[in-house]
């Protein structure tokens, strides 16, 4: 028996109505999303937590109301330091990849000290492959990347001169230069902010201890103003 036209209008537009509707990924944002996530990766030896990226973090909080932190989980070893680094990187990829996919709509900060200033770089624009380091991981997907607005480091051990997003009074590469064609951060060079200075054994091969741990003393207050510039 032929259904009359009529009726095969309706049950088509009922059918279509009743279809689920998929909400775009930035949709999708969950409610105990802050607007601003601040991800902090501590430096070598430090215990569990921001280290002494923390009275950065309180600056950058008390200028953005409502921003929270979230610390990245690695285990920030001297030594082996290609095992804590590789396994640094691998955690900021993953921790960034899932809360970006959970909170589309926030604005992500990165801020890093010496090894943890590396592993957000080599998350970012691919690590590893040096002497010293693990093999070479790829960067991590620029989908999951837009997402970060601001990238704050202190001393990083893969520091390299002439770049753009250079501060600091640095004059020397680091001890793990990043030096690759493929490893290149010149996609996110104007979301990032190095602070690297001369003497500092790590980020400038020199002999000054004291230049590698003063950075928050330094700095810290001219990197809240980059960090809040960025999020304006």
């Amino acid at each position: 028996m032929m259904i009359p036209s009529i009726l095969l209008v309706s049950v088509l537009l009922g059918a279509a109505f009743a279809a689920p509707i998929i909400p775009a990924l930035e949709e999708r944002q969950d409610s105990s999303c802050a607007r601003i996530h601040i991800i902090a990766a501590r430096g070598s030896n430090e215990a569990p937590g921001p280290g002494s990226l923390r009275t950065l973090v309180a600056m950058i909080q008390a200028r953005n109301p409502g921003a929270d932190l979230e610390s990245i989980n690695y285990p920030a070893l001297l030594a082996p330091y290609d095992a804590s680094s590789s396994a640094g990187t691998a955690a900021v990829t993953s921790q960034l990849t899932s809360y970006v996919n959970r909170c589309p709509n926030s604005k992500v900060v990165l801020v890093g000290y010496s090894q943890g200033a590396h592993i957000l770089l080599d998350s970012l624009c691919g690590g590893g492959g040096y002497p010293g380091l693990g093999p070479s991981t790829a960067p991590i997907s620029r989908a999951i990347g837009d997402h970060v607005t601001a990238v704050v480091q202190y001393g990083d051990p893969r520091h390299i001169m002439n770049v753009p997003y250079n501060a600091g009074t640095a004059d020397h590469a680091g001890k793990f230069p990043r030096q690759l064609p493929a490893q290149s951060c010149a996609y996110y060079a104007s979301k990032i902010k190095a602070w690297c200075d001369n003497g500092d054994p790590f980020c400038d091969k020199g002999f000054d201890l004291n230049a590698h741990l003063n950075y928050d003393t330094d700095y810290d207050r001219v990197a809240a103003d980059f960090v809040t510039q960025k999020l304006a």
